[in-house]
């Protein structure tokens, strides 16, 4: 009877049926908060992720992507084994912020262009803060001072690469996928044969150029139908998005108003005394676990001394929030992409963004 009471299941269910009880005992903050969810998914994430996803999924069907795989396979396997059309995703994810990544590490595990291990690997550190967010809603519009951008971006993006590095180990016994492995000389071929395509083989642009040639005939739609196809794909991912920002907007306020958020930042405070850091931190730690923005914007009020702070609001960024953990669990149902590592990487660099700070603060910090 326990062992079922502790099922991850029965857990989550528990959960439900608590929120579902918090609803009805505050119905009026219940709205408020949905329609300020949605108020953020309308007014900031749609028009910033929506032309994005239409452009991902353009960019997939004209064979941009493997253009970029054939020129970055050689920095995209020895630093973290991984095909070089993985290059796509990591600039991508870190241009366009989350879940940019995992939705692009979803298409090409749908593809067929990587496994399961190199999927994991990808989407463990492509899942990052765009710039624009970073510099403008947290550097300018949270703390009011630009100058904190550089710290903030080198303990983000250099944290990310650093978890890219280290994720190369992961599952390392595991076979490369069938797509990496195509590159070599055909079935049947003789080895005088192969000598004489390693003296005439063709310059690596030519080889991208050909990679993406064949990619859009495999593909077969015309333009009107790709920017259809994109568009609609674009729009039910915008709405899973939504639905989750909606959601965890309430979750919060709800469990804000039945006092146990106040009592996760108790807990907070005195282990943050524990170590050392700021008690007044807690708050943005606390709301940092939930939702990005929420936390991000603690941390630039906290009064703390600024570069305890900057560490904190490293934190948030690189943790990402379970608001955006459940967009990423959603990307990734559709495969077999497990989401432990996803989590674990998450966990990894949150704390080593948050070192970073510290440790370039007195090069970069302001």
């Amino acid at each position: 009877m326990l062992r079922a009471l502790v099922h991850p299941l029965s857990i989550t269910a528990l959960a439900a049926l608590f929120i579902v009880l918090l609803m009805t005992v505050f119905p009026t903050e219940t709205l408020h908060s949905s329609l300020r969810g949605l108020s953020i998914w309308w007014q900031v994430l749609f028009p910033a992720l929506f032309p994005f996803f239409v452009i991902s999924e353009l960019l997939l069907g004209f064979g941009i992507v493997h253009f970029f795989g054939k020129l970055l396979d050689p920095l995209m396997k020895p630093l973290f084994r991984l095909p070089g059309i993985g290059g796509f995703v990591v600039t991508m994810g870190y241009i366009s912020g989350y879940p940019v990544g995992a939705r692009l590490t979803a298409q090409l595990w749908e593809q067929r262009l990587i496994n399961r291990s190199e999927g994991e690997r990808l989407v463990a550190f492509t899942t990052t803060s765009d710039p624009i967010f970073l510099i403008g809603a947290v550097s300018v519009g949270f703390f009011q001072n630009v100058a904190l951008a550089p710290v903030l971006a080198a303990a983000h993006y250099g944290g990310g690469l650093l978890i890219g590095f280290l994720m190369r180990f992961h599952d390392r016994h595991a076979p490369a996928s069938s797509a990496n492995r195509r590159i070599g000389t055909a079935p049947g071929s003789t080895e005088a044969s192969t000598e004489t395509v390693k003296k005439r083989r063709p310059s690596r642009v030519a080889e991208a150029l050909k990679a993406m040639h064949d990619a859009r005939l495999l593909d077969g739609r015309d333009l009107g139908k790709l920017l259809q196809d994109s568009v609609q794909s674009a729009l039910r991912l915008m709405i899973v998005v939504g639905g989750l920002v909606v959601f965890f907007s309430v979750v919060m306020e709800l469990l804000t108003h039945a006092g146990i958020v106040e009592a996760l930042a108790e807990a907070l405070r005195y282990l943050f005394g524990a170590i050392g850091l700021p008690k007044q931190l807690a708050d943005a730690g606390v709301f940092g676990l939930f939702e990005v923005t929420l936390g991000a914007r603690a941390a630039g009020t906290a009064g703390t001394g600024l570069m305890h702070q900057a560490a904190i609001a490293a934190w948030v960024l690189s943790w990402g929030g379970l608001s955006v953990h459940a967009q990423v669990a959603s990307l990734l149902s559709r495969t077999d992409l497990r989401y432990r590592p996803f989590i674990l990487a998450r966990l990894l660099h949150s704390f080593v963004a948050m070192t970073l700070v510290y440790v370039l603060w007195g090069w970069l910090g302001p």
